[in-house]
């Protein structure tokens, strides 16, 4: 819980959420972020540690909180997701480290493990768009040869997209049978589908999560650990 919520680690949050908000902004907006923004957050992040009147504390958060920093490379050189998101982490960590107005658990990971538990909204909103879909009376779908599991698996994971924008195909054909594919979509290489009457699997930036797992954070803390200790 911040100690001086009036003083630098406030201000800090204030930094970041800026951050995060316009990051998301020019994330729906242009589906990719501008590294000036990284590395003017970076620089208020570093002129921000020689203000605080304990600088050798406010380096050691920021040691602990980096430790995020190889898990973001990773998880953007296997194409998870972008490397925007991975810079966007690192700063985040550099900016606000540890910061929460909650009293509950909080690690390095709460703002990646809190927007990994947030990104799965959309399977929620997927199976609901198809049955009511089906509820309509619509086949869809219709010429595809698939087992149930796989039709119900792509009920969540995607839907059948009239005109499909910022999302990526899961269906292929094979001979005359359309096919689903399941197969990952690489965060900075897949293109997005522009074929019609296509299922899709909507492509949600990821900055969108990192922003609102952080904001989870300041208020709620670490889903995962603070659901445990409640239950």
């Amino acid at each position: 819980m911040l100690e001086d919520p009036f003083g630098f680690a406030f201000l800090r949050i204030v930094f970041a959420l800026i951050m995060l908000a316009i990051a998301s902004v020019w994330d729906l907006w242009k589906r990719e972020v501008s590294d000036l923004l990284w590395i003017g957050f970076a620089i208020i992040a570093v002129i921000l540690i020689f203000l605080e009147p304990n600088i050798l504390i406010t380096l050691e958060n920021i040691g602990i909180s980096l430790i995020i920093a190889p898990l973001a490379i990773v998880l953007w050189r296997f194409g998870m997701f972008g490397g925007a998101d991975a810079l966007g982490l690192m700063v985040l960590s550099a900016l606000a480290p540890h910061a929460t107005f909650s009293n509950g658990i909080i690690t390095p990971f709460s703002t990646l493990t809190n927007a990994a538990i947030l990104s799965t909204a959309p399977l929620f909103a997927n199976i609901i768009r198809n049955l009511v879909a089906i509820s309509q009376h619509n086949n869809i779908f219709e010429g595809f040869k698939e087992t149930r599991l796989k039709k119900v698996i792509a009920m969540f994971v995607g839907y059948k997209a009239r005109n499909p924008r910022y999302s990526f195909s899961i269906e292929k054909t094979e001979g005359n049978d359309k096919k689903l594919d399941f197969a990952l979509h690489h965060a900075e290489n897949a293109e997005f589908c522009t074929t019609s009457n296509t299922w899709v699997t909507p492509g949600i930036p990821y900055m969108l999560y990192i922003a609102a797992g952080f904001v989870v954070q300041l208020f709620f803390g670490d889903i995962i650990f603070n659901t445990f200790r409640i239950v």
